[in-house]
């Protein structure tokens, strides 16, 4: 029998659309029955201009800022500054409930402005180290341990998002995670 892979990553370019498939294939699981829980991160805009990005506990839909390019500290990555505060209380936290009670864990995005944070870091070690599914993004090119260790994984699968693809990897990603639900008997929660 075909080993299934615990961990879904997607990678790509900026504004590729990793998130928006990330979403819809959270919104999908959720709609057949599955739990899913963890972070996203959304790009926030004014006037046209990319002004942060937001980060969204999917279970509470608690808000809060990954980065601002209004903040005032905090670790700074190009023009902007991570919110420290918000990515513990809020993106970290999140996954660590989603590992504690959820069928499936997303998580986006495992990356730059996310790897100033210890808590973050240990949030996502221990969900790639659980027993359940995890669908989340990876930086496209940032180097750091954590991203190489997901990526070396065994139980790892990276699917990189193109403009030729991106409009059926929801559905593919959709399809192993049932896959993977099933042949593990992950049972569904209503």
């Amino acid at each position: 029998m075909e080993r299934l892979k615990r961990l879904i990553s997607l990678a790509g370019s900026p504004g590729i659309g990793k998130t928006t498939i990330l979403l819809k294939t959270v919104e999908s699981l959720k709609a057949k029955g599955y739990s899913v829980g963890g972070m996203i991160s959304r790009e926030v805009r004014s006037c046209g201009d990319r002004v942060g990005f937001e980060i969204v506990d999917l279970s509470s839909g608690k808000r809060g800022w990954l980065a601002h390019v209004n903040q005032s500290i905090g670790p700074q990555v190009g023009r902007y500054r991570v919110d420290l505060r918000d990515l513990n209380d809020i993106g970290a936290t999140a996954i660590e409930e989603a590992s504690k009670s959820f069928d499936i864990i997303a998580i986006d995005e495992v990356g730059p402005m996310e790897l100033f944070s210890e808590k973050f870091k240990n949030a996502v070690e221990t969900a790639i180290k659980s027993d359940k599914l995890v669908v989340g993004v990876v930086h496209w090119k940032a180097k750091d341990k954590l991203i190489d260790e997901i990526k070396a994984m065994d139980e790892s699968e990276v699917l990189t998002v193109t403009y030729e693809n991106r409009d059926k990897l929801n559905q593919i990603i959709i399809e192993k995670a049932q896959k993977f639900l099933n042949q593990t008997g992950s049972l569904k929660k209503k």
